[in-house]
């Protein structure tokens, strides 16, 4: 499995390896000055724990860009509060 950011479709996209590059899910973003709002995650290929390893690259590299980070996005929110050692402030 591979993370990606995608910014011209404002999202971050899983793949799935062995699967002929096929998108496994994503998250959608928007990013507002200095805080990136996550809206949406929507995991196609389920039970491979492709969402959380999605989330976590997001909101890794946010940490990384120095963003701070909206969850609008449930699953998000719910990951955020599960994983409080990845140090994202919540704005």
């Amino acid at each position: 499995m591979s993370v990606v950011d995608n910014p011209g479709a404002s999202r971050y996209e899983v793949f799935v390896e062995g699967e002929a590059g096929e998108v496994g899910g994503f998250v959608d973003y928007l990013v507002e000055g200095s805080r990136i709002v996550f809206t949406h995650t929507e995991v196609v290929v389920e039970g491979r724990g492709l969402g959380s390893e999605l989330v976590r690259f997001a909101l890794i590299d946010a940490r990384d860009r120095g963003l701070g980070v909206v969850a609008q996005c449930p699953f998000v929110k719910a990951y955020l509060e599960k994983h409080p050692e990845l140090g994202v402030v919540e704005v």
